[in-house]
């Protein structure tokens, strides 16, 4: 397969590109949940030369991603965002259907960091961090000023208000026919806190630390994926960029996990002319985070249903606890009790006991067959290891975390029936009109959150107790 992409991609740039000479290679990045990114480095008469091709995947058969553009729209808003001075490679040819490769386009290729963990942490941009969170809020200022509508983007771009976007965020958990009290809990909120007359600019959609690359000298040398973009509220974008899920275990920061609140909005009070009201602010960080919980349950939807098979699916699902425990963290902060103890899974008289046995193969994928991998395999091994660890934990604490949800569940609606169906039966009467301060209905979706996420991913930076 990738042979006959690399001949198809040859003829696209012997074509288009005069200063071309001879393939050398094109090298598979990333895969997004619909989009991919390939390198192509390349032969010139100057010397080697690399581009960058972002392609829809040849397999997403749908758009279960909720929002997403085009690719040609997308190609023509980053040339529109280029040409206005915001940072980003240069789109030089959008893929026709003649070409055999799909949609996408071809841009230039930039050098800069876009791990999100390494912006954060890598020691040779400790002297550009401290200004990147001002820079995000200048940029954000320019970018919701950005000319589109003189362009033909005003057709293309999708158009939505705050209230819709919650339905239709809400609608897509709907569909997926789970339930999740907490996401209803804070579809409830949202509904209930409105914006109150929100401007209407191009809102990027996905400006957030691992979208933004970033250099020792320049800072942020480039704004990526813009497959999110619309017309909305532009106080979405600079919410998204304060999520917790964003910050990379650095939740002291809230910006991106590298900056402090009040140098992004003095930047942005500075390119926009406009004074951000930290309400609003906080509206769009909690939607963020219900955002993000649906999306991730989103995503293991389209695996179970094998519309997208893969093995970091199913663990990108049980990341939906992450971003509900940052919705109770926001909205229903409090004390919770995380499970003792338990090694009655891997202490016993039988040899080997079953902990024992998956500790044995986690620990064989972590630290022997990803040290030997590299790349993409390496990170679907370390993904491997970290879906063993679930089971682990799910095995040792989820009967008995189960139990005590089922006896709470109970007696908030006085009833006695199993757990899936007195789960069905509080979202039911939170979708109706249950009052979001009913006595005890926020001690239990606090400890329901936080014990799931106990078993999802412990290590999460909202998970404060001791474990």
């Amino acid at each position: 397969m990738e042979d006959a992409l690399s001949e198809r991609i040859e003829i696209v740039l012997r074509r288009e590109f005069d200063e071309f000479y001879e393939l050398e290679s094109c090298q598979q990045l990333s895969a997004g949940a619909s989009q991919e990114t390939w390198r192509i480095t390349f032969r010139s008469r100057s010397g080697e030369s690399r581009l960058a091709l972002r392609r829809r995947q040849p397999n997403a058969v749908s758009q279960s991603g909720a929002g997403a553009i085009t690719l040609e729209i997308e190609a023509a808003l980053l040339r529109l965002a280029v040409q206005s001075g915001i940072p980003g490679p240069e789109v030089f040819y959008v893929l026709q259907p003649d070409d055999q490769l799909g949609s996408g386009f071809i841009m230039q290729w930039l050098d800069g960091e876009t791990l999100g963990q390494r912006i954060n942490r890598a020691p040779e941009l400790a002297d550009i961090r401290p200004q990147l969170a001002r820079q995000c809020g200048e940029l954000l200022g320019r970018i919701h000023r950005l000319p589109w509508q003189n362009t033909a983007l005003a057709d293309q771009l999708p158009s939505i208000t705050p209230a819709d976007l919650v339905d239709q965020t809400w609608e897509y958990y709907c569909d997926i026919n789970v339930p999740v009290p907490m996401i209803d809990y804070t579809w409830r909120w949202l509904k209930d806190n409105l914006p109150v007359d929100s401007r209407h600019t191009l809102v990027h959609g996905d400006f957030r630390n691992g979208n933004l690359m970033v250099t020792a000298g320049a800072g942020i040398n480039a704004v990526l994926d813009w497959e999110l973009a619309h017309i909305g509220d532009p106080m979405r974008d600079l919410g998204w960029l304060c999520v917790n899920s964003w910050r990379f275990g650095n939740s002291e920061l809230p910006v991106g996990g590298f900056g402090h609140l009040d140098d992004l909005l003095a930047g942005y009070e500075s390119t926009s002319g406009l004074n951000v009201d930290r309400q609003t602010l906080r509206f769009w960080q909690v939607f963020g985070s219900f955002w993000w919980a649906m999306v991730t349950l989103q995503m293991a939807q389209a695996w179970r249903t094998g519309e997208t098979p893969s093995l970091e699916r199913p663990v990108i699902g049980r990341r939906s606890s992450e971003a509900q425990m940052d919705c109770v963290s926001l909205l229903i902060p409090g004390d919770y009790r995380l499970p003792a103890s338990d090694d009655s899974t891997v202490t016993g008289t039988q040899l080997p006991m079953p902990g024992e046995l998956l500790a044995g193969v986690e620990a064989f994928l972590r630290e022997t067959v990803a040290k030997q991998l590299d790349g993409h395999s390496q990170f679907l091994a370390r993904v491997a290891a970290n879906s063993l660890s679930i089971a682990q934990r799910e095995f040792r604490h989820g009967a008995k975390i189960a139990q005590e949800e089922t006896a709470r569940l109970g007696e908030l609606l006085t009833a006695n029936d199993d757990l899936d169906t007195l789960r069905w039966e509080l979202v039911h009467q939170l979708r109706d009109s249950l009052p979001l301060n009913t006595q005890g209905l926020a001690e239990h979706l606090r400890q329901t959150v936080a014990c799931q996420l106990f078993l999802d991913q412990p290590g999460y930076s909202a998970l404060k107790n001791e474990y």
